[in-house]
């Protein structure tokens, strides 16, 4: 694979301008050239886009953190990956049909129920607080899909602006038109196109919208797959990675980035691969 691992360190180079934050001397701090997200946060182990699932997976030692953001009823952006609220509050109904306060009032701890206590809905403000003085970089999901939330692109990019944090953050959407409306307000802001089917001329498509990364699924990510992103100069960041085997493959073969649940499996795979 050492042509894949050429292009990938030609990535952190020219690209360096544009806020990947892979300069050469962050890259030779880090153990592996694949960056390490957390899925939702430390969510193999800890409430999924919980305010305690961020903090855990920055204490297991992650290089990113992966999260959903959605607006309120009020105008507000949280962060809650399912539109529906039953599968982690246990609530009817879906995000935007509820108040900041109403959907605080709920618990987002889903299938850990009491186990860590209550866990609410956080707003982007609040885990932009979390990280503002941290070296961790964040990938927001514009879950713009069901709902298109009008907007959602300014206000996202207004708050990233407000906490000066535009070095350091990655945009990924399912909605395409989300991620060309977003690269249109901040061009160097790096975009990931999210996809989970067999897009055939994926990549050029990825080019001709002007996205730097392509975000998916593991499934269909195999060694030809990452020759072709290598040809067109196109990075993979990938979901959701939690199995060792995967973590290894993926890791070897230098892709951009994994997003898995389990940041602290992917942590000890780079000291492995390392040594």
């Amino acid at each position: 694979m050492k042509d894949l691992k050429i292009f990938h360190n030609q990535v952190c180079v020219c690209t360096a301008t544009t806020n990947l934050i892979c300069t050469k001397s962050r890259a030779e701090m880090r153990l592996n050239m694949t960056w390490n997200f957390a899925h939702r946060g430390f969510s193999g182990k800890y409430p999924e886009n919980t305010m305690l699932a961020f903090e855990k997976a920055i204490e297991a030692g992650c290089d990113g953190i992966e999260l959903d953001v959605q607006i309120s009823k009020d105008g507000e952006l949280v962060i809650i990956h399912d539109e529906r609220l039953k599968r982690t509050t246990g609530n009817s109904g879906f995000v935007w049909e509820y108040t900041l306060k109403e959907l605080k009032a709920m618990d987002a701890s889903g299938k850990f129920g009491d186990t860590f206590g209550k866990n609410e809905i956080p707003t982007l403000r609040e885990y932009f607080e979390l990280v503002k003085d941290k070296e961790i970089i964040t990938n927001v999901e514009l879950k713009t899909g069901r709902n298109p939330y009008p907007g959602i692109e300014k206000r996202a990019l207004s708050m990233i602006d407000e906490y000066g944090l535009r070095k350091r953050i990655w945009v990924s959407s399912f909605n395409h038109y989300s991620v060309v409306r977003f690269k249109e307000l901040a061009p160097e802001i790096p975009c990931g196109l999210l996809e989970e089917s067999w897009i055939v001329g994926m990549f050029e498509y990825a080019k001709s919208l002007g996205a730097d990364f392509v975000h998916p699924t593991r499934y269909i990510v195999t060694e030809e797959f990452v020759h072709e992103a290598a040809d067109q100069r196109i990075g993979i960041n990938t979901w959701t990675v939690n199995e060792i085997e995967d973590i290894k493959r993926f890791m070897e073969w230098e892709l951009h980035g994994i997003i898995g649940n389990y940041p602290d499996r992917a942590l000890e795979v780079k000291k492995q691969i390392q040594v």
